[in-house]
């Protein structure tokens, strides 16, 4: 597993963060919500094994001035031709003649 600078302060980060959840359940023992940080201190330190597993990828550039694409959505009405054969939603084909 290579270690970037981010997991190698991750790994810091979450040393004490072991350390405190260890001090919170020495001082209230295993009362549910230290269980609780306890599983989330081990869940954290499985992802964190996850990404370090993950081949690292080049940040992709950002161009100034471009952000997602924006699609311009009109006000004016919809034709009603567009919903002829739909159904509402949750109420089924009442529209339809049968």
């Amino acid at each position: 597993m290579p270690v970037t600078s981010e997991l190698a302060a991750l790994q810091r980060a979450l040393g004490e963060l072991r350390q405190r959840v260890g001090d919170l359940r020495s001082r209230y023992g295993d009362l549910p919500p230290v269980r609780r940080l306890v599983n989330d201190v081990e869940r954290l330190d499985i992802d964190m094994a996850d990404i370090g597993e993950l081949p690292a990828t080049a940040p992709r550039p950002r161009v100034e001035g471009k952000g997602p694409e924006i699609v311009p959505v009109p006000d004016t009405p919809y034709d009603p031709k567009l919903w002829q054969d739909a159904d509402d939603e949750g109420v089924g084909g009442q529209h339809r003649n049968t």
